[in-house]
């Protein structure tokens, strides 16, 4: 699924069965939230965190789906074609970092 199909998609779930999008401040919170499962999980698994026994059957592919389906939604609200804005964001990074991981003695 490209990026666009996906927003075509999370466009068509939302207008059928979610009835309709959250206002923009709602899904921004939704957004904070969900980033917060994602970190709740990496603290855990990846770093120094215990899992609590609520945790342990948690997913992280599927706490990030949600991540990227509340973004989506955010980005159909404001008319953001997400293709566009990261193909541009990618080229901007690729000027401005063209030597500058490469000079880094922590990558070396």
């Amino acid at each position: 699924m490209t990026i666009n199909e996906a927003q075509e998609t999370v466009d068509q779930w939302i207008k059928t069965t979610g009835i309709r999008y959250f206002n923009e401040l709602t899904n921004t919170a939704i957004l904070m939230e969900e980033v917060g499962e994602v970190a709740r999980i990496m603290a855990r698994r990846y770093g120094e965190q215990s899992f609590k026994k609520s945790d342990e059957a948690v997913n992280l592919a599927d706490e990030m789906a949600d991540v990227m389906f509340v973004l989506i939604c955010l980005a159909n609200q404001t008319g953001i074609d997400l293709t566009d804005a990261f193909q541009k964001n990618l080229e901007k990074k690729t000027i401005r970092d063209a030597d500058r991981h490469n000079n880094n003695e922590k990558l070396k």
